[in-house]
């Protein structure tokens, strides 16, 4: 029980990074580069990774660092970049607030891993919970924002099963950093023909990219994948739900105002989904018995 709880408590430093990217990549960023800013969060972040690393991908990891690239990386972040730009904060974390149960099916056919009904109230608890914190139905909604946003919500939740299922004993740092420098050598070529030369940044936009990078990004991702292994994915999913949260809660301190009756009612919904999610005690697994020890 108190390894699980520190699993949780690990892979819940993840989404609440991502909750500070959408503020940063909206105010600092540049807005008309989506596949630049994109490669530029991934290729500084696969490279140090690849330095603590020390390892290049073998044998089959070929293929399927390219894959897990274009799926988490490329196509993922170019998506994630494209609806912070188009959609209030609040509208593009409601629709990713649906990647729990998203997750918790694909997990169901890749994994084998079934979803219980702690973890399916657990997910529909939380998402009331941000539908109460964030929606209100007073900001302006963009279609291809929102489009935007289901589709990065549906690619990582399949990239970020398939990760699990290839990675199973693997070493999630070295794959980590095989993945985001792909994504980054995918994105770079399609950015220069598409985009043009790299955009010039500010001293904030390039403060900006290093934090987006490093700590969203290489660490973020690290111990989001190691919390995927180590725990089931309904609980990974549903520890996910603390994106929108700390998207509310960044947005109060940084307006400067007081969090209103309705947020906190829905963010100790969200609270409760994330504690249903919670792994049991696991049980334990009897140890197969050398057979010359059954010898008399």
């Amino acid at each position: 029980m108190e390894a699980n709880t520190r699993w949780v408590a690990l892979t819940a430093v993840a989404p609440v990074a991502w909750g500070t990217n959408y503020y940063v990549t909206h105010e600092f960023l540049p807005t008309d580069r989506p596949l630049y800013g994109a490669a530029l969060r991934a290729l500084p972040a696969g490279l140090v990774l690849l330095a603590l690393a020390r390892r290049r991908p073998h044998g089959v990891w070929w293929w399927r660092s390219a894959v897990l690239g274009l799926l988490n990386v490329s196509v993922f972040f170019v998506l994630v970049y494209a609806a912070s730009q188009l959609l209030p904060t609040s509208v593009a974390s409601t629709v990713m607030a649906v990647s729990p149960l998203t997750m918790m099916l694909i997990a169901w056919s890749l994994v084998a891993e079934r979803p219980g009904a702690a973890h399916l109230t657990g997910a529909a608890i939380g998402l009331a919970g941000v539908c109460l914190m964030l929606f209100t139905g007073a900001e302006g909604v963009s279609v291809p924002g929102v489009l935007a946003s289901g589709g990065a919500m549906l690619v990582s939740a399949f990239g970020h099963i398939l990760t699990k299922r290839w990675n199973a004993g693997g070493a999630v740092l070295a794959s980590t950093a095989w993945q985001l420098t792909a994504g980054a050598l995918f994105l770079l070529p399609v950015a220069a023909a598409v985009e043009g030369p790299p955009p010039a940044l500010s001293a904030p936009a390039l403060l900006a990219f290093a934090y987006v990078s490093v700590v969203a990004t290489a660490l973020a991702f690290t111990v989001w994948f190691a919390g995927l292994r180590h725990l089931p994915s309904g609980t990974v999913g549903l520890v996910g739900l603390l994106n929108p949260v700390t998207g509310v809660l960044l947005g109060t301190v940084v307006a400067g105002e007081a969090l209103t009756v309705r947020q906190l009612g829905g963010l100790g919904l969200v609270l409760l989904g994330v504690a249903l999610g919670r792994p049991g005690r696991a049980k334990p697994v009897p140890r197969a018995v050398p057979a010359a020890c059954n010898a008399p």
